[in-house]
């Protein structure tokens, strides 16, 4: 099974592209990619942010859509609304009836902006309608809808069923921002469709790619054919799963990241 990763790359490895390949990996799928930034990275911040020309992105998808036979796309970070409507129209041309998950990055766990405001518009207007699943986090929710970040879980719902409103098919929202001792995600479908998603709120700074992680191990679970209900519980599991075990490895100064192979190695 193949998967395509579009995203950022991450130099210090921790989230972006590095993040989605190596989750790819661990859940038993081939990676592909497709890089829309380069950033100048670290466990302590974002240095720099180099974007790719939106020509060369396009150039990108071309090659891996017409050789690879790709069963689900990762969206993450997308920096520019020319880079948007590039990856739009490659979506438009190759991505027919493949499951998509769009990871609407804004912002750094340092806290440093990915996304340019001129590009939320486009980020809405142009890539929502393509997205089998639309993966925000609260404050990236509320960027999205232009309004509060939701305080408890009635107010995730509603925002998550505004959010599906602007086309994706299903949204989940991530609660990993809120507080208490469980990790709430609200996985929101058509009509009343929602599935709760829980799990334990593990104390550890080495939260460096979550999203990413989280997003990319729902596409892995759709590229082997997992129904979406399905593909979430498990993206759940892995997820907390690495990050139960991320205290096992020692990386950088700052917020390290997630122990994507802690299935595998130490």
């Amino acid at each position: 099974m193949i998967a395509v990763t579009v995203a950022g790359s991450d130099s210090g490895g921790g989230a972006g592209i590095q993040a989605d390949l190596k989750t790819f990996s661990a859940l038993g799928v081939y990676g592909a990619s497709v890089i829309t930034a380069l950033t100048a990275q670290n466990t302590r911040g974002v240095q720099a942010i180099h974007d790719v020309e939106p020509d060369f992105v396009a150039r990108q998808i071309e090659s891996v859509f017409t050789d690879l036979d790709v069963r689900a796309v990762k969206i993450g970070m997308l920096s520019r609304a020319s880079t948007i409507s590039a990856v739009a129209e490659g979506l438009a041309r190759h991505g027919a009836g493949l499951p998509v998950v769009l990871d609407p990055v804004m912002v750094a766990t340092s806290g440093d902006r990915l996304l340019a405001d001129d590009a939320v518009e486009a980020l809405r207007q142009k890539l929502l309608p393509h997205a089998s699943v639309l993966t925000p986090n609260l404050p990236e929710a509320a960027v999205l809808l232009g309004e509060g970040i939701a305080a408890d879980e009635a107010a995730m719902l509603d925002q998550g069923r505004r959010l599906l409103a602007l086309g994706p098919r299903a949204v989940l929202m991530k609660g990993g921002h809120a507080a208490g001792p469980e990790s709430v995600d609200l996985l929101v479908g058509p009509g009343e469709a929602t599935l709760r998603l829980t799990g334990p709120r593990i104390e550890t700074r080495n939260t460096h790619g979550t999203g990413c992680t989280l997003s990319a191990a729902l596409a892995a679970g759709l590229a082997r054919g997992r129904a979406l209900p399905e593909a979430a519980r498990d993206a759940k599991a892995y997820l907390s799963a690495a990050l139960a075990a991320s205290d096992r490895i020692r990386i950088g100064h700052g917020h390290g990241p997630v122990h994507h192979f802690h299935a595998w190695w130490i």
